[in-house]
């Protein structure tokens, strides 16, 4: 996603747009809005991309009911009936061909707006277009009537093209939607399907523009087949408290990070070439860091489906020091330690949802962590932070700035949350080659300029 949009949903009752990069960082005060982005984030994702039904109550984001997440401001300003948000893709970013527009630079647009069905949000227009090419599904009556549209004029399929909302579950879903639609746009000839309605401009499309309008539909359906199952991973900004002693356990991915030890004993047992890949950047970051030098699996007993503890060593500067269980070294290694391993294992999702990963750290290794983001962070593997730290933010910018880094300043996007009376403005910021924070309002860092001007007396 290189661009998202928002329209009374929460805190922001104005249409705000927001720049993603490869790495963007969400910095504000508390309670502006910032993990509600990364719920929404993940929403679109959700809507866009997978099968499954879209849930603003999955962990690690509880957004409540449709009343609790529609922008709402007392009073006589009254509660909104729907909420809106959409993103953008540049079609050289993706990962998948887009026929006729390949050779384009023009974004590749998705849009939805929610309505309440019961207490639930669900979607009820989903709109997809790339330059004035677009098509519109709208719920109505248990269906989903489509219209699409060309510089040359809007049609309606016919009621026989209607898109029946007996699907399931996924009806919450565009995936299942697109499939249906394709088939009866590349098999309207055939089935002998009547023409479409005219709603302005030509009485019909013409051949070139019936397959933009398919090309459209594919681009969107290739995209929700190449990442199914691969829901962006979001953290919580807590995560499991360590244990002396682990007992085998399912590995299923959970935003605390309770599945981190048995993933590590999974890999230590069953790859050890996975293992000593994993094990080696672990220790470099830990090294970097000043949290540890040696990470290691220790079996309680002879068989692998036996207990096992995580132990941790941190040399000294003339010995190794002794290994010490993963409990016994401070809160901020274990609380850590999930973030971390998922951004260094090689099956890692396309996009990282990430809540104040600083949490528990000193302030050298929170930097250390900006250096990571840096590192791992790409086109293909998009991390997005919510942080309240200048030592990561700062780091970032440095190695921007120091070319250690293989992140470009493009690659980077700062969104600076300001509270405006009952809403929320978000500020797309940039850096530049010298590491400097371009576009930034006179509000943004204000509390850490008046400290410091206190602190030196002035």
């Amino acid at each position: 996603m290189d661009r998202i949009t928002l329209k009374n949903f929460r805190c922001f009752r104005e249409k705000q747009t927001a720049c993603l990069a490869p790495l963007t960082l969400l910095v504000g005060e508390n309670s502006t809005g910032k993990t509600s982005l990364m719920a929404m984030i993940r929403s679109l994702w959700d809507v866009a991309y997978s099968s499954t039904v879209t849930d603003f109550k999955q962990d690690p984001y509880d957004l409540g009911s449709f009343d609790e997440i529609v922008h709402h401001r007392g009073g006589r300003g009254g509660r909104a009936t729907s909420f809106e948000a959409g993103f953008e893709i540049a079609p050289q970013k993706s990962r998948v061909g887009v026929g006729p527009f390949e050779d384009n630079n023009q974004p590749i647009h998705f849009e939805v707006q929610f309505e309440r069905r019961g207490t639930v949000p669900s979607p009820t227009k989903l709109r997809f277009s790339q330059m004035s090419v677009w098509v519109e599904l709208m719920y109505e009556d248990q269906s989903w009537p489509t219209i699409f549209g060309t510089p040359n004029g809007e049609w309606k399929l016919p009621d026989q093209l209607k898109i029946a909302g007996q699907l399931g579950e996924g009806l919450d879903a565009i995936f299942p939607l697109l499939f249906v639609l394709r088939s009866q746009l590349k098999n309207r000839e055939s089935d002998g399907i009547p023409e479409p309605i005219s709603l302005s401009g030509s009485k019909l499309p013409t051949e070139n523009e019936w397959n933009l309008i398919e090309q459209i539909v594919d681009s969107y359906l290739s995209r929700s087949i190449e990442n199914q199952g691969e829901q962006p991973f979001a953290s919580a900004p807590v995560r499991s408290k360590p244990h002396r002693t682990y007992d085998p356990a399912r590995t299923t991915r959970d935003p605390e990070g309770d599945y981190i030890p048995m993933y590590l004993a999974n890999v230590y047992f069953q790859n050890k070439k996975i293992w000593n890949k994993l094990k080696a950047a672990l220790e470099r970051f830990g090294h970097s860091s000043g949290l540890f030098n040696e990470i290691s699996v220790k079996p309680l007993g002879s068989k692998e489906s036996g207990p096992f503890q995580v132990q941790i060593r941190k040399a000294g500067k003339r010995a190794k020091g002794p290994k010490q269980n993963l409990i016994d070294v401070g809160y901020g290694v274990s609380q850590i330690l999930p973030v971390i391993t998922e951004l260094l294992r090689d099956d890692t999702p396309p996009m990282f949802l990430l809540q104040q990963p600083e949490v528990h750290l000193h302030p050298s290794a929170q930097a250390a962590l900006g250096s990571l983001f840096c590192q791992v962070a790409s086109r293909h593997r998009q991390i997005i932070v919510e942080t309240h730290s200048d030592y990561l933010l700062d780091r970032i910018r440095m190695d921007i700035r120091d070319g250690v880094s293989p992140l470009k300043p493009d690659d980077v996007s700062i969104l600076f949350f300001e509270r405006d009376d009952l809403d929320v403005q978000i500020h797309s910021l940039r850096i530049n080659q010298e590491g400097n924070v371009l576009e930034a309002p006179e509000t943004y860092r204000s509390f850490f300029l008046k400290e410091t001007q206190r602190s030196l007396g002035l």
